[in-house]
């Protein structure tokens, strides 16, 4: 079973790249961020017409998270993070597919910081945690996918001189992410690759990916019974290459 997770940042400029990736990679489950759309312009049609079924949440020209699972429909279990009622924005969705309990996460970017940004997204982050706390309860498969905007230390970025006041580095960011772990999940692409950087994510200015200058962001994370069926992981770098690309490229994982 292949899971994998990709900021689209756009799901319908870019839904050509999107259509061909899956043709070459055939992902079981694909877990989106960065939909960019409202859900009457989510494109399910033509998803279906590929061999994929969806479930989505989008929102007008920001965020959007979907679940696409190959062959079936997603059962969908939750359309947002729980915890805040006057939360509007559309950046988790929660689906059932093949026995597996998959989530779709677009965590706050944070920036500016300090301020209100910021506040957000460590708010989020501790809401996060409580609801992964009670998924991690449930012992049951489980995979948390999606664009965590941390770089969970300095060995998953290039360098940190031009980033040292982003939001993604600070010290708070990075303790969130490390208390979301020690609740026992597993970081599978971190797992299977100690020693490789396996950068995710390369920013359009400055050459960035010509430079190879790149943040790892996107992270699966697994639940002990689905660690324990992790057969392989990475980063399909060679997306990114490609015209019209996203600044993201799909990370996968695949389990027994």
């Amino acid at each position: 079973m292949k899971i994998a997770t990709y900021n689209i940042n756009n799901i319908n400029k870019r839904l050509s790249n999107l259509l061909q990736w899956l043709e070459d990679s055939r992902p079981d489950v694909v877990c989106l961020q960065e939909l960019k759309c409202e859900d009457a312009k989510f494109p399910a049609a033509q998803l279906s017409d590929a061999g994929y079924e969806a479930v989505w949440k989008g929102q007008r020209s920001w965020n959007g998270v979907a679940i696409l699972a190959k062959g079936k429909e997603p059962i969908l279990t939750r359309d947002r993070l729980p915890g805040d009622e006057d939360d509007l924005q559309s950046r988790y969705i929660e689906a059932a597919v093949n026995g597996v309990l998959i989530a779709s996460i677009y965590l706050p970017n944070g920036n500016p910081q300090p301020g209100p940004k910021f506040n957000y997204k460590l708010a989020w982050f501790k809401r996060l945690h409580k609801h992964a706390a009670d998924l991690f309860q449930l012992e049951v498969p489980a995979v948390l996918a999606g664009d965590l905007n941390v770089v969970p230390t300095d060995f998953d970025i290039y360098n940190t001189r031009s980033w040292k006041d982003n939001a993604l580095l600070q010290p708070e960011s990075r303790a969130a992410f490390r208390k979301l772990v020690q609740q026992g999940w597993v970081d599978a692409v971190r797992e299977f690759h100690p020693k490789d950087p396996m950068y995710s994510f390369w920013h359009y200015m400055r050459n960035a990916w010509e430079r190879d200058a790149g943040l790892r962001l996107d992270m699966l994370l697994l639940s002990p019974s689905s660690a324990a069926r992790l057969q392989g992981a990475g980063v399909e770098r060679n997306e990114r290459a490609k015209f019209n690309a996203s600044d993201h490229a799909p990370t996968w994982i695949e389990l027994s």
